[in-house]
This record gives structure tokens, sequence and C-alpha cells, in this order.
């Protein structure tokens, strides 16, 4: 009886004394299979100073101060400001030519179909197509090769979906010359059509 006694309370503290290892092995192990735990002291306390007050010093772009990063406006622009872009194809608004040609380079049609392209979406806008030709020929002839010219221009641009109610064309001729002079290079510069856009 008193050894039945004796064997219980021992019996008893050696299955606790098991049992109590045998879960500090468990959390060890877990512990063990988890990520580090500067790494969890970092994903528990992110956000958190040694003051405990939850500021981050740390912006989220990597900058001191915490400050919070500008979003960026992704707003579509409006026609107005497209056309007051000073780069691009829309930038580009006097197409040029040949001495005593109508005919469009390949490198002119590209900018054309961008002009085309922003007319047709953009209801509120309407251009003038001003040709012009340089001083050789007489007046009449010249007046009829601006206007060529800006013909030229204005099928491009209705081709790509502009409505003939948006384009307008309009000669000068020789009268309004881009470049002084009475040279191949003045020449050259007054040989065109110039794309001059309204917005209603």
């Amino acid at each position: 009886m008193k050894a039945n006694n004796l064997i219980k309370p021992w019996m008893i503290a050696g299955c606790l004394a098991l049992f109590v290892s045998a879960c500090a092995t468990t959390q060890e192990e877990i512990i063990e299979d988890g990520p580090p735990l500067d790494e969890q002291s970092q994903m528990s306390g992110a956000g958190v100073t040694g003051d405990g007050s939850g500021a981050d010093a740390t912006g989220l772009d990597g900058s001191e101060g915490g400050g919070v990063t500008a979003i960026v406006d992704d707003t579509p622009m409006n026609a107005i400001e497209m056309l007051e872009q000073t780069e691009g194809a829309l930038a580009n608004r006097t197409i040029y030519f040949e001495f005593d040609s109508a005919k469009l380079t390949s490198e002119s049609i590209a900018i054309l179909e961008t002009h085309g392209n922003f007319i047709a979406g953009n209801g509120e806008v309407s251009v003038r197509l001003e040709g012009h030709a340089d001083e050789r020929g007489s007046r009449e002839y010249n007046i009829a090769l601006g206007d060529r010219r800006a013909q030229s221009v204005r099928r491009v641009l209705l081709f790509q979906g502009a409505s003939t109610d948006q384009v307008d064309t309009v000669s000068y001729g020789e009268e309004k010359p881009a470049a002084p002079g009475h040279d191949e290079e003045a020449w050259a510069r007054n040989r065109r059509v110039e794309l001059i856009y309204t917005v209603n």
C-alpha cells in the first residue's frame, strides 16, 4: 500500500516533466521553422519606433522623414494641353514640300496621321491649313500651288477620321514667307503648309 502511494506521486511528477519538456521542444521547433526572430519582430512591430509612437521615420520610398509619396496624376490631357506640348508629332505643325510639288513625303504623312487621329478624337478642335510657296513663279501660280499643298494635307487628315467641318484650307502663295532671302535655304522653308489649331 505504501509502495503504491510512493509510486503514484513519482509517476505523476515524471509524466508532468515529460509533458513540459515535450511542449518546450515543440515550441522550439516552431520557432526554428518560422522566420528568424528579428523578422518576426519587424512583422509584428512594423511601423513602431523605439518610443512606441507608431511612426516610422523612413518614408515609403526609403527616404528619411516618413513623408507620404506623391500620387502621380494620370488624368488624360485635354485638347488644349495636348496642343501645348513642345515635343512629339503634334508639336510639329509645318509640312514642307519640294520645289513646284504638292507631294507629301512618308515622314510628313506619318506626322499628319497623328494630327488626323488627334482631330478625329477631339470634336472641339478645328484646324486651318495655310498653304505657301516660295517667290519663284507668278503670284497666281503660287496661290494655286499653295492651295494644292493644303489640299494634299487635308486629304490625309480626312482619311484619318477628321470631319470636313473641322478642316479649312487657305492659300497665301508667296505672300507670307517664313524666311526672308532669295536662296535655296529660304525657299525650302517657304514651301510649306502650316497647321493652325483652334479649340472651341
